[in-house]
């Protein structure tokens, strides 16, 4: 029996109306003075993509005028830009969706980039939505992976789907520009180096307020800045359901306290009520990118997988030795959380007792 022929993959030709559309570019979130640390984040991975295209890296900067708005470009090209786009206007002084939709895509329609990457912040996400459906494009949400497609030159963005069972990768062929949107700690954040410089490309917002229907009328700080920020942390110290019970969890959290960690855990511990969501690592939780993660417990399905195997270090405890976790963790002890975890405990807190003795 003959084997079938392979199929030939269809050759993709990009539409000649959209081949004068060059370059990567990266939004750069600000709020009262600072840059979303996405943003920096985003320029590094935006610095491979430009690379491999062989193309320009940018900046884009929105906001009010002044020295600060121009720092936040000189900004971008410290971190790997070759120049930044600047949009400077009073309306553009705090957030907005009408403005900030209307100044993106002037841009994108007067400067024409193949690739345009935002951070999936609530900021991020609400701009990219509004961004994309006026330019009539695609967008991919929540990415946890970028590369460029070396057949056809397009953007290949992966993302979890189906609640985090399986990664899928997405391309938007016959749109642009491409676009994109990360979580924060997804990527690597790019190196800055202060003797970089470029040039500032500055291009007119020509909006009136009266024609603005929203109004901000006060800045009210995030209820959540005194909560949890796991996103942030540089040790983690989480729990799954294999603590068994909610008692046990306290083992979690005695560890965190002697390594001035945070608490994280899995979807099926906080659903269960023993911590509260902003705890949660996982698709439908918290993206993390600490220096040590300690899951205990948790058996590694890829929903919580894809939030937290960026870490630098991965320590797994678990009973099973065929838990997935193990395929991908740094350093495994299959054992006993339940025993392991307080000998861990006293370990760390002996030792650090010694260094601090030390020093």
């Amino acid at each position: 029996m003959s084997e079938a022929p392979a199929k030939k993959k269809r050759k993709f030709e990009l539409d000649p109306k959209l081949a004068g559309y060059k370059g990567v570019w990266v939004f750069v979130e600000h709020e009262r003075g600072q840059v979303h640390p996405v943003s920096w984040e985003l320029m590094g991975e935006g610095r491979k993509l430009a690379d491999m295209l062989g193309v320009e890296l940018a900046g884009v900067v929105l906001g009010a005028p002044g020295e600060q708005t121009r720092r936040f470009c000189n900004e971008a090209m410290y971190h790997g830009a070759d120049l930044c786009y600047l949009m400077a206007d009073e309306i553009l002084k705090d957030y907005r969706n009408e403005p900030f939709t209307k100044g993106m895509t002037d841009l994108v329609n007067a400067y024409q980039p193949e690739i345009l990457l935002l951070g999936a912040t609530t900021q991020g996400r609400d701009l990219a939505g509004s961004v994309a459906t006026t330019l009539q494009t695609g967008l991919t949400a929540d990415c946890t992976a970028l590369t460029i497609d070396p057949d056809n030159r397009s953007l290949a963005a992966t993302r979890p789907t189906f609640g985090g069972s399986l990664l899928c990768t997405i391309v938007t062929l016959n749109y642009r520009p491409q676009m994109a949107t990360v979580r924060p700690r997804v990527m690597s954040m790019a190196e800055r180096d202060a003797s970089r410089t470029g040039r500032v490309i500055e291009h007119p917002l020509g909006m009136l307020e009266s024609r603005i229907i929203t109004k901000v009328l006060e800045y009210i700080p995030d209820a959540m800045q005194d909560k949890p920020q796991l996103a942030f942390a540089d040790i983690i110290v989480a729990g799954g359901r294999g603590m068994k019970k909610p008692e046990n969890f306290q083992l979690i959290w005695d560890l965190a306290q002697v390594l001035g960690a945070e608490v994280g855990a899995s979807r099926p511990v906080v659903q269960a009520g023993w911590v509260d969501l902003e705890r949660q690592v996982g698709q439908s939780g918290k993206t993390v990118r600490p220096k040590l993660y300690i899951a205990a417990g948790i058996s590694g399905a890829i929903q919580h997988r894809v939030g937290m195997d960026a870490s630098d270090c991965i320590i797994a405890i678990n009973n099973d030795p065929n838990a997935p976790i193990f395929d991908f963790a740094t350093y495994g002890i299959v054992g006993n959380a339940m025993t392991i975890l307080p000998a861990l405990t006293e370990a760390f807190r002996q030792k650090l007792a010694m260094m601090k003795k030390a020093g």
